[in-house]
């Protein structure tokens, strides 16, 4: 891969974040005014003043701007209306879940739905064809919360199998393994639904790539020659249909995000997203441009990293 591929593409990033950064500040102000909303909050007149000067809340946009491009590159994303604290702290404390969440549930969704893909491919117009498609694409149908609240019903209501929410049992275990297993129970219906709920996209396009592959020239004097049936697809069919599949892996990063805020509201998973969920309702804005910041620069770092491995899968991307 050539460093002007390299420097092109983190050039891209540069500027897109540089664009989040401006958009951050402008739009939680258009559809509210920190200032007033802070004035209604439930803090006390003396933290409402030091506030409002620390921030700049009592001036002009401009100078507003000013003060909040400079302390957010230093790293100083403000503090909380409702809580007092660092908005950069709670963020952080919220981020490793989400991205616990949103990790295993990506990988989970592509190696399966890639698996479920080849087969479809590897067998079509056959049952497990139909089986395998169609019904990954009655779950892409459904909402993530729907899905969720189902499987709250099913799992945690009806069969008692599972908690309804939560990162752990309140009062319970803290450390070593009964911890890591009591929050391996909470996160299975999360990581579960969020899986199921992506799987199809994988299946879908790895299906089509593998079945477009299946037809060139390549794969039939592969078999002409008696190739094993199994090894014409491992070696020479699934790699050359990867180029859409990480296409896709890169363009969902944004989508599982937003879907991961959604499962984090409705089984009360303390990510970011149930922070931004809670900033929400209390009007809490640096906890809202926090959250929006940090989620969006995190699918910007995703996406930088999937052009490179694009670039290391891609012999024209390389040496572009």
């Amino acid at each position: 891969m050539s460093w002007r591929h390299v420097g092109s593409r983190a050039l891209v990033a540069l500027g897109t974040l540089a664009f989040v950064l401006v958009f951050n500040f402008f739009l939680f102000r258009a559809v509210g005014d920190p200032k007033k909303d802070l004035i209604r909050s439930r803090l006390t007149p003396a933290a409402k003043e030091a506030l409002l000067k620390e921030r700049g809340l009592d001036r002009d946009k401009l100078t507003q701007f000013r003060i909040y491009l400079s302390q957010t590159l230093r790293g100083d994303l403000g503090t909380s209306f409702t809580s007092r604290k660092p908005v950069l702290d709670e963020v952080l404390g919220a981020l490793p879940n989400t991205l616990m969440l949103v990790g295993v549930a990506t990988l989970l969704s592509a190696f399966i739905g890639g698996w479920m893909g080849v087969i479809a491919a590897s067998r079509r117009g056959s049952a497990w064809d139909t089986a395998l498609t169609q019904g990954s694409l009655v779950f892409w149908s459904m909402p993530f919360f729907f899905i969720a609240i189902i499987f709250i019903w099913i799992f945690a209501v009806k069969l008692g199998a599972f908690p309804t929410g939560l990162k752990s049992t309140p009062g319970g275990p803290t450390s070593g393994f009964a911890y890591y297993r009591d929050v391996f129970e909470h996160a299975l219906l999360p990581v579960t639904t969020l899986t199921i709920s992506l799987l199809a996209q994988y299946t879908v396009v790895m299906r089509a790539t593998v079945s477009d592959v299946m037809n060139e020239d390549y794969i039939t004097t592969g078999r002409a020659i008696g190739l094993p049936a199994r090894l014409v697809m491992r070696r020479h069919a699934v790699p050359n249909a990867l180029l859409p599949f990480v296409t896709l892996f890169a363009l969902n990063i944004g989508f599982v995000l937003s879907g991961a805020f959604v499962i984090e509201s409705v089984f009360s998973w303390p990510g970011i997203g149930d922070l931004g969920i809670e900033a929400i309702g209390n009007k809490d804005y640096p906890v809202l441009q926090g959250t929006f910041l940090v989620a969006s620069a995190a699918v910007i770092v995703a996406n930088f990293a999937t052009d490179l491995v694009y670039g290391l899968l891609d012999p024209r991307v390389r040496t572009a």
